[in-house]
């Protein structure tokens, strides 16, 4: 299978495997502490847990796992707008599927439909103007998700329901941003990370050049990766081969996928539709300045947060789930002491339990058994 099989390879894992060992024998000459590598992006968690990467490298390098994943970043008092909005008897709320299960402070979206809210899961949020199109007499809200990989197709869906002129379509925006993200992490004087595993999927959007940052400013490598085993064992050695040499620059292992420029129409999509919004809180993380995403004025016929007068809410994240301290690579999803006791994925605290790329259910499917005993 073509981009698959290849990717997947015993006997070049095994070169990688070699490499990656000699490189941490070297690093570790100079260092008093082992490595620790974040890989920002939730798919890269999920294929280090499911083909058990993390268990064949030396004790001197460590992977942290990152706030890549958009719906374990979902902050409980958005889910609540969410349900505030879905209660309404005129309304049709839609939305991806991981996002039904995680919990805000009045229950999830799974159990406010089973309590008579009209929710559907959907593929797309062209998924969603059909549902308007289909239902001209109910307004139809999509709730909308995701980085810069999924914030061009709800852009463009925003510019066909204005082109075809249908008016019962609105959007409860949702949209991230990776790279202030990342800033505001590396500007905390605790984060003790060395390198990066950069977002491919993301980069298809952005290219590289946004990541620079990282390099010049932070003075860390980062290393654009795909998500198969093999791309993942190929940017770590990428990594550590830079800190072996002092140096610190991006580079584009996902090169097949990702051009330098990223994507120069979805860019152009996002910039049309979005601006920053001043604010936005993350699950987790707190407060994250001109992280998220809002329409423009000119669009502000398809925001749902205007056309509905919501108040959004604001809700802290449960004591006991240490969400934000595996979001930051500080602790090991096994090292949170709900994990897989009062936080499980049929009953999560955290979003990192609910969706299927956070790091905390890719730890359960995989270790959980073995962890939890």
């Amino acid at each position: 299978m073509r981009f698959s099989d290849e990717f997947r390879d015993p006997a070049l894992a095994e070169k990688l495997f070699t490499e990656i060992a000699r490189s941490a024998e070297n690093l570790a000459h100079f260092r008093e502490k082992p490595v620790t590598v974040m890989e920002v992006c939730g798919g890269h968690t999920h294929t280090i847990f499911r083909y058990g990467l993390k268990d064949r490298l030396p004790d001197t390098i460590e992977f942290a796992h990152g706030p890549g994943c958009p719906v374990c970043v979902l902050p409980m008092g958005r889910i609540d707008d969410a349900i505030t909005l879905a209660r309404r008897p005129e309304v049709i709320l839609t939305t991806f599927g991981d996002a039904l299960r995680v919990p805000g402070a009045q229950g999830s979206l799974l159990q406010a439909r089973a309590a008579g809210a009209d929710i559907r899961m959907v593929y797309s949020p062209l998924d969603a103007l059909e549902l308007a199109r289909k239902n001209p007499t109910r307004e139809v809200i999509f709730f909308a998700l995701g980085f810069e990989t999924t914030a061009p197709s709800t852009a463009l869906t925003v510019l066909r329901a204005a082109r075809e002129g249908i008016k019962n379509f609105s959007l409860l925006c949702q949209h991230i941003l990776i790279v202030p993200t990342l800033r505001a992490l590396l500007m905390q004087p605790d984060f003790t990370v060395d390198g990066f595993i950069g977002p491919g999927h993301v980069a298809m959007v952005t290219g590289t050049q946004p990541y620079d940052f990282v390099a010049s400013t932070f003075h860390r490598p980062f290393v654009v990766a795909g998500f198969e085993p093999l791309d993942i064992l190929q940017s770590l050695l990428m990594v550590l081969r830079q800190l072996e040499r002092g140096q610190a620059m991006v580079e584009n292992q996902y090169a097949r996928v990702v051009p330098p420029d990223g994507n120069p129409a979805a860019q152009t999509a996002m910039r049309q539709v979005y601006e920053t919004r001043a604010d936005s809180a993350w699950r987790g993380l707190g407060t994250i300045a001109f992280s998220g995403l809002q329409l423009r004025p000119a669009w502000r016929a398809f925001d749902a947060e205007h056309r509905f007068t919501l108040t959004p809410h604001s809700v802290p994240d449960p004591a006991s789930a240490r969400c934000g301290a595996v979001l930051t690579g500080r602790i090991r999803p096994t090292e949170c002491p709900a994990f897989g006791q009062d936080c499980t994925p049929d009953a999560p605290l955290g979003a990192l339990m609910v969706s299927s790329e956070g790091a905390c259910a890719a730890c359960y499917d995989y270790e959980g058994a073995r962890q939890v005993a």
